[in-house]
């Protein structure tokens, strides 16, 4: 079957109204580098490096968030389990929602944005994880002298 070119243009860019003016969103589908990424929101970040370099604190710093909240809180024993199963479900919410918001922050297919974001979880990893260590190891040092030193009798 032999289809006709279609008269409906295909263009990856959008036309949008932002400030009154009509302008061209392009919508990238692959990785590119430059300080012209729309991140989360249209218009932002405007273009302006300093602008850009804030998008990238700010998902460096949501990567990192999202790590931290990795470690659910600590039900304590006698606690209600109600209360309890809120605090940790909470918690497990907003990590979720954090990620999301980094999900789609790297789906701006920018390499600025993809990096501060895995470098974001990483960073947040090694603190979670030398935070248990440095537990673990005080822990440990405390079992170990506590079964060292001899009972007086």
């Amino acid at each position: 079957m032999d289809m006709a070119p279609s008269s409906m243009p295909m263009s990856n860019s959008a036309p949008s109204d932002y400030d009154g003016m009509n302008t061209n969103i392009i919508m990238r589908m692959s990785f590119y580098w430059g300080k012209d990424a729309i991140i989360l929101f249209s218009g932002w970040p405007e273009l302006r490096l300093g602008m850009y370099v804030l998008a990238l604190f700010l998902v460096f710093l949501l990567a990192l968030t999202v790590q931290v909240f990795s470690v659910s809180p600590d039900v304590k024993i006698g606690m209600n389990p109600i209360v309890g199963g809120a605090t940790q479900a909470s918690v497990y919410g907003l990590k979720m929602a954090l990620a999301y918001t980094v999900m789609l922050s790297v789906m701006s297919f920018n390499v600025g944005v993809f990096f501060a974001a895995v470098i974001g979880y990483a960073f947040g990893f090694f603190l979670v994880k030398s935070r248990a260590l440095a537990i673990a190891n005080k822990a440990a040092a405390a079992s170990s002298s506590a079964a060292s030193v001899p009972a007086k009798v």
